[in-house]
């Protein structure tokens, strides 16, 4: 399969795609440049990211942000269901799905955590994971008959996603977030090669530059300028992907001027070197029928 999957091949008919698939093989390690839920149930497999390699339980829950890389391996009758989500569409008409708690912690604070690599795995009860699967089969269906208007589809990613999050028991408390840490979010989403300071965004938003740390790892698990870094890598990733920029331009045009050190950040917080993910993305040639594990 291509070892990179492109939202701007997949997400023809809108910014949500879903689909259920039975493994009997393996899936080679592949990026993606949107985000995706995947939703392990019945049978057996081995999953691989930049972490290592785990045996899969049914139950489990992975979400990876764009950038992030995975695969699977020594599958056998297992099956996996996929929500995918557009990241264009996470920044403009689904923006609100931040601002519920829940919904922040498991899209976007548990897989941009120090060391995740964009990669979070916990679990929900089977049972839960089975409702999930069965939404999902339902959003499969809808999309592929054209039956279902973006309406329809917005309240079935909504289900899904609010079984999961239901799913995974009570968990630490949290509160919606602090107006200027939204402030300073949409500041470095649209801007993010700018030189940002922490000053800067602080002045910004007319707090002290400590208390609009502490109010980031409060609510996005990560200081201002440890998510604007996470914010370049996935940004690099895209680029990295879809274009014949060299890596250095790449660095240059997310932020990271100095090649060796957007070579080192960039491992650091994806897992491999920019060289090893351009050519882990273009590896293969042809895409699978699904193309969206």
């Amino acid at each position: 399969m291509a070892a990179t999957l492109h939202e701007h091949a997949l997400f023809a008919e809108g910014p949500v795609m879903g689909g259920v698939h039975r493994l009997d093989a393996g899936i080679e390690p592949h990026a993606h440049d949107f985000l995706e839920i995947a939703v392990i149930g019945a049978g057996r497999g081995r999953h691989m990211t930049s972490r290592g390699e785990h045996a899969l339980q049914r139950g489990q829950v992975i979400v990876l942000r764009p950038g992030a890389w995975h695969g699977f391996r020594d599958c056998a009758d297992l099956t996996v269901a996929n929500c995918c989500v557009s990241a264009q569409a996470l920044q403009a008409e689904l923006a609100a799905l931040y601002d519920i708690p829940m919904l922040r912690r498991m899209l976007w604070t548990d897989p941009v955590a120090s060391g995740t690599h964009g990669v979070a795995v916990t679990s929900v009860d089977p049972a839960a994971a089975e409702e999930a699967i069965a939404e999902i089969v339902l959003l499969e269906r809808g999309l592929g008959a054209g039956r279902s208007g973006p309406g329809r589809v917005l309240g079935r990613l909504v289900t899904v996603l609010g079984i999961l999050a239901d799913g995974r028991g009570p968990g630490r408390e949290e509160s919606a977030v602090h107006p200027a840490v939204a402030a300073t979010i949409a500041r470095l989403e649209e801007a993010p090669a700018d030189p940002w300071r922490l000053d800067d965004l602080a002045q910004a938003v007319n707090l002290d530059p400590a208390y609009l740390g502490r109010l980031f790892v409060r609510h996005v698990g990560l200081t201002p300028l440890a998510f604007l870094a996470r914010l370049r890598a996935e940004r690099a990733a895209t680029l990295l992907a879809h274009s014949a920029l060299p890596a250095a331009r790449v660095g240059a045009a997310v932020g990271w001027a100095d090649p060796t050190y957007f070579a080192r950040r960039f491992r650091t917080l994806v897992g491999l070197t920019p060289t090893e993910y351009r050519r882990r993305s273009r590896s293969a040639a042809h895409p699978t029928e699904s193309g969206d594990l």
